[in-house]
């Protein structure tokens, strides 16, 4: 039996029961189960007792008999979240925060968030509300880019499940400027990265554990599909703190120490939005100061250092040092030829 079964399982009866509206037989709950979840077979008594063991973890989760037969759904505590009160100020950070969530359109993961954020329109007093209306006319949540996976969503629900349930994944995968190609992974998670989704999956065929973790863009998945082969998961893999050694979502090798030097203004800009948890900015003579910031890949920190223009100087080590130079130098020749 795969790890966490049951879990699934039950995550799942909950959701058919959460979009039935006249409610569902056990037979009934036996069949969706078995498609949606895509298993070979399962005994109705394993659902009465997936059923029985939520009940007892307080779903309110009630029977009722009718002509096909007794049939369970959700009583009016629906979906086994209690009543709870709410103030505006509360009503206006889970407002913020459903905004920030704009790039999980299409996933199973939005419809949730908003189907719980119309539960609490609908719960909250009118003069809460009101009040909470009039404030977010002054606050505003905007830069995330506008995109959706909805096309994406059978692959994320395929992946989701191969995460839990540790499945060897076979995916279709096109990198930029590069054919499609197929191969194996290990899922590990899912990180959402500036409005992207990404997988965080193992490479099989790399022997070297520190190095074996990949990211994964889900917008570049043109198919995925969970194999009937199991991995057993590195208890070492901390995922937090895999994610956290760099700046950004780049992977695949130990993190390395750049040093940058960089201008008065610059330095102020990194000072309002640090690069990084662990990043050090010691200040120098006359404003300017060396800012010296884990990184994983070149490509990590070169579109930042651009963006600060002269006023950034990389210091150290000498091949990131390089390939800021090298891009500069390309930059430098399409401008010359563009002026000739």
């Amino acid at each position: 039996m795969a790890r966490n079964e049951q879990l699934i399982r039950q995550h799942k009866l909950l959701q058919l029961l959460e979009y039935s509206r006249f409610g569902r037989t056990l037979d009934e709950l036996r069949a969706d189960l078995v498609a949606d979840l895509g298993l070979s077979n399962l005994h109705e008594r394993t659902v009465r007792r997936d059923v029985e063991a939520l009940q007892a973890a307080g779903f309110d989760i009630q029977n009722d008999t009718v002509e096909r037969g007794k049939v369970y759904k959700l009583g009016p505590n629906n979906t086994g979240v209690h009543e709870i009160g709410i103030s505006a100020t509360e009503l206006i950070a889970l407002s913020i925060g459903r905004e920030l969530l704009y790039p999980l359109i299409g996933t199973q993961y939005w419809r949730g968030i908003e189907s719980f954020w119309n539960k609490v329109q609908e719960s909250v007093p009118n003069g809460v509300f009101d009040h909470y209306a009039r404030y977010r006319k002054t606050l505003h949540v905007f830069g995330s880019p506008q995109k959706s996976y909805e096309k994406q969503e059978g692959m994320l629900k395929t992946v989701h499940r191969a995460i839990l349930e540790h499945r060897v994944v076979e995916i279709e995968y096109e990198s930029v400027g590069k054919p499609a190609s197929k191969r194996r992974v290990e899922p590990y998670g899912l990180a959402v990265y500036q409005s992207s989704i990404y997988v965080v999956a193992a490479a099989p065929e790399v022997e070297d554990p520190a190095d074996r973790l990949r990211h994964w863009k889900l917008d570049r998945f043109r198919h995925a599909t969970a194999l009937d082969e199991y991995f057993k998961p590195d208890p070492n893999v901390d995922l937090s703190e895999h994610l956290g050694k760099s700046i950004g979502i780049f992977s695949g090798e130990e993190p390395t120490l750049v040093r940058i030097k960089l201008g008065q203004r610059a330095a102020a800009w990194v000072r309002e939005d640090p690069w990084h948890p662990e990043r050090k900015l010691e200040a120098q003579e006359e404003g300017v100061a060396v800012l010296t910031v884990p990184v994983s890949h070149p490509r990590e920190v070169l579109p930042k250092v651009l963006s600060l223009g002269a006023d950034a100087e990389v210091l150290e080590p000498v091949s990131f040092r390089e390939a800021v130079a090298e891009s500069v130098r390309e930059m430098a020749a399409a401008y010359g030829k563009a002026s000739s």
